[in-house]
């Protein structure tokens, strides 16, 4: 089943730190303090840990804000959004503008024509690999305090705050996380810039699959 809750955050970052050094197999965290209506919510972005114990993927991009309608006007605080396309919830696999390449979408690589096409609409953004310190850098490369961001996740059960902000879906059978595997609520980080634009940073771990089901489970490639 996927996870308990999903929605977003919008806020405006008060600051941002990384956890200390840690060498016990504690996951590493990248922490963002948002101030909202309800108060001072804090955010927990995994970067590196157990579930990372093979590396971590990130990738870092520009996006208009249309593209995340209806989110941004929605106004500050925390919104429950339905796991499903059109929401405003977020699918790293499915949205044609977080996919790597938008012909990923088809069941088999599309025409070349059509793939120019859709590299035109939406440019392809690699996924980067590296340890949980570059991936930090990454993340900390576009918060900003004092903009706006959005904190796409799973809020915490008691508290403000939020968690499961990266990828959750596509986590091997057998695995901790495979029941939260979902479509439709992965996490991501996003700040709006000064022109309207939002810097996004959407990040996974080298042990899930690039492709999943109807479920967000892998699926095997064809």
């Amino acid at each position: 089943m996927p996870l308990d809750s999903y929605g977003v955050l919008s806020g405006t970052l008060h600051r941002h730190f990384r956890d200390q050094p840690d060498t016990t197999g504690r996951p590493f965290r990248v922490h963002l303090e948002v101030d909202a209506p309800a108060g001072r919510y804090r955010c927990a972005v995994d970067v590196a840990g157990e579930r990372a114990a093979t590396g971590v993927r990130w990738t870092v991009f520009v996006l208009a804000a249309s593209i995340l309608d209806p989110v941004p006007k929605m106004g500050p605080g925390y919104h429950e959004l339905s796991m499903s396309c059109g929401s405003g919830a977020l699918d790293h696999l499915r949205h044609p503008a977080l996919a790597d390449r938008p012909g990923f979408l088809f069941p088999r690589r599309p025409p070349a024509r059509l793939q120019a096409l859709l590299d035109r609409l939406h440019p392809p953004h690699p996924w980067v690999p590296g340890s949980g310190a570059d991936a930090a850098r990454a993340l900390e490369s576009v918060l900003v305090p004092g903009r706006e961001v959005l904190v796409f996740g799973e809020p915490l059960a008691d508290g403000l705050g939020m968690r499961n902000v990266h990828r959750n879906q596509g986590d091997p059978y057998g695995s901790p996380w495979w029941p939260d595997n979902g479509v439709w609520q992965d996490g991501a980080v996003l700040t709006r810039r000064p022109d309207g634009r939002y810097d996004a940073f959407l990040h996974k771990f080298a042990g899930q699959a690039d492709r999943t089901d109807a479920n967000g489970r892998p699926q095997r490639e064809v």
